[in-house]
């Protein structure tokens, strides 16, 4: 029997117990444009403000990057006005009405769902940058720092003006200029044990990127597109936003040249798998603290530390505000984690897609385990097991093997498929300040601190 005849009855013997045609299924149930055909890429989670903050967990240890700040939990940030939904966006902020000795009330939030590849479009209408004292970052984090890679997309600290967006990874992956983006390469090598870790870096030479210039101008839209060739990070600043964007339907490759583009001497699945979405908030710390003096903020007070104790009020402006979060896969190879912490199929054909868009999980079809789209609610304590950041996997095991029974029932409804099949039969592959050895967020001493500890740790 064919493999073409075998997926057209997975689909059909599916789709009959669902009781509708698959004609009305897209791939992981992804809302399916009216130009299906030609979409380059379909919507796989809309972060809507009024579901923002239930998709994130909130980080409430010591910070990783001893920044002078205390993380706070979700029901502290609500009483104190920390987070709220307003006019149709998320408002993340910290304290700007107390001194504190034990550091300034912030909050730090990772999405409890992990990606592999994908389109990740942030429409920001405010960002807390270019104030003395703080760090903020918007960016990505794998399991087990850096094994599973660090993805910086929007960072910068102090009275920065311009975006500075870096990887860093494991030994072994570095970039090249081949002159397809518009930005300055400022290091290669995305290796953390080189250079005190300041990773692999492209800064921006628009001020509209960050900080004031950004907030000035009504911010606007990064889209950073994370394929197996390349990582690639697009700004639109507000006005200039395509309309493909817009609609729901971006298109990349009308885009032109990114601000960024990391790609050369790196295997991108090597080096970047299972990454959590991060806004957060610090002060001072490993950068920011470590570079107070030679700023241009040095001026302001002796220390990065006494000056955002003393100063509450300056910090008033130093938050976030989120329009729009969507997370975009691409219907001809799509590879994401979900939140049960197993991973999905890449690069199935569409039949396929269609039937476990129903089934969550086919028993034996392949070495990979086919995941829903992170729709179970009895795994949502998986979410939880979080620590700097990264999901904690010491249960991970376990709630796999409950994932699988979960759909048993489902798999086993199923024709048989030929024991010669392979899942690669249907893959096919997809397409400011410069960093400083005193800035990043992860110090050498933190890989012992890691181990001492027996978990996840990762920092932005």
């Amino acid at each position: 029997m064919s493999l073409l005849i075998i997926l057209l009855r997975l689909s059909i013997v599916i789709a009959s117990q669902a009781g509708f045609s698959t004609a009305d299924r897209v791939p992981y149930g992804r809302h399916k444009p009216s130009n299906f055909s030609e979409a380059e890429y379909l919507l796989e989670d809309d972060y809507t403000p009024s579901e923002f903050f239930s998709k994130f967990s909130f980080f409430t240890e010591n910070d990783p990057t001893h920044g002078f700040v205390k993380y706070v939990n979700q029901s502290t940030a609500q009483t104190s006005g920390l987070i709220s939904i307003s006019g149709g966006s998320a408002y993340i902020g910290v304290d700007h009405k107390t001194n504190s000795s034990t550091g300034r009330a912030s909050v730090r939030i990772a999405s409890t769902k992990l990606y592999n590849h994908g389109l990740i479009i942030a429409d920001i209408a405010h960002m807390p940058g270019g104030i003395c004292g703080t760090w903020p970052a918007f960016w990505t984090l794998g399991p087990d720092w850096p094994i599973g890679g660090e993805i910086d997309i929007l960072e910068g600290v102090n009275s920065q003006n311009k975006n500075a967006m870096t990887l860093h990874t494991s030994p072994g992956c570095t970039i090249t200029n081949d002159g397809g983006f518009t930005g300055n390469m400022t290091t290669i090598n995305c290796d953390t044990n080189v250079g005190g870790n300041v990773g692999c870096g492209i800064a921006s030479l628009d001020t509209r990127t960050y900080g004031k210039g950004f907030n000035s101008n009504g911010g606007g839209v990064y889209a950073t597109e994370w394929t197996s060739r390349a990582i690639s990070i697009w700004f639109f600043s507000r006005g200039s936003i395509p309309h493909d964007v817009s609609s729901g339907a971006p298109a990349p490759s009308t885009w032109g040249k990114p601000v960024a583009k990391f790609q050369g001497g790196c295997d991108i699945d090597k080096f970047f798998k299972d990454q959590q979405i991060i806004f957060d908030t610090t002060f001072c710390g490993d950068w920011a603290g470590n570079t107070w003096n030679s700023s241009t903020c040095a001026s302001l007070a002796p220390t990065c530390q006494a000056y955002v104790q003393n100063n509450p009020s300056v910090f008033k402006d130093a938050y976030w505000s989120v329009n729009s979060l969507k997370v975009y896969q691409s219907p001809a190879s799509s590879e994401e984690v979900s939140s049960n912490g197993t991973t999905s199929s890449k690069g199935l054909s569409a039949g396929v897609l269609a039937s476990t868009a129903v089934s969550g999980s086919v028993n034996g079809f392949s070495s990979r385990t086919v995941a829903t789209a992170s729709s179970d609610a009895s795994l949502a304590s998986f979410s939880s097991k979080v620590v700097s950041g990264a999901n904690t996997v010491s249960t991970a095991s376990t709630q796999a093997r409950s994932s699988t029974l979960l759909h048993a029932a489902a798999a086993q409804s199923l024709p048989a498929i030929p024991a010669s099949y392979s899942a690669s039969d249907d893959e096919s592959e997809t397409d400011g300040v410069p960093p400083s050895s005193a800035r990043r967020r992860h110090a050498v001493h933190l890989l012992s601190h890691r181990k001492r500890h027996g978990g996840l740790h990762g920092s932005g």
